[in-house]
């Protein structure tokens, strides 16, 4: 399938990883995955992905949000679609975020756990280049 997406999920528990590809290879998406920032640019160099899962506490709290911020000020990578997908305000103090804010730097921030359903909308729309949210300002 020519027009197949890749999305690169980005997250350090293999189980969330296996659920996660076995559920995006059934809608029809290739798969990547990473452990970690460093290895998620690792496949990013090897093939650019359409869209990005990416999860915030990895080797390090904040690696998720700091990846993220790396991503938006490369020129290669700045345009790649990132869907964060955190378990993060379960366990920190709340991280303060809007549909409309634009930090931190990512077109949408999912709570773990995520149905679904919802998951794969807001993948549609971010592929299809609108935002799940139109009340989010472009960037």
């Amino acid at each position: 399938m020519s027009d197949q997406k890749t999305i690169l999920v980005i997250d350090d528990d293999p189980d969330f990883q296996f659920v996660q590809r076995t559920l995006l290879e059934a809608e029809g998406y290739e798969v990547m995955s990473a452990l970690c920032g460093a290895e998620g640019l690792e496949q990013i160099q090897q093939k650019k992905p359409d869209l990005i899962l990416l999860d915030v506490m990895m080797t390090e709290k904040t690696e998720g949000f700091n990846f993220a911020s790396d991503l938006r000020r490369d020129r290669a990578t700045e345009d790649i679609p990132i869907v964060l997908v955190t378990a993060i305000n379960q366990m920190e103090k709340p991280i303060v975020y809007s549909k409309t804010s634009s930090w931190p730097p990512v077109d949408v921030f999912l709570e773990k756990p995520v149905k679904p359903a919802e998951l794969f909308r807001v993948i549609r729309e971010l592929l299809a280049g609108r935002h799940p949210y139109p009340e989010k300002k472009a960037k």
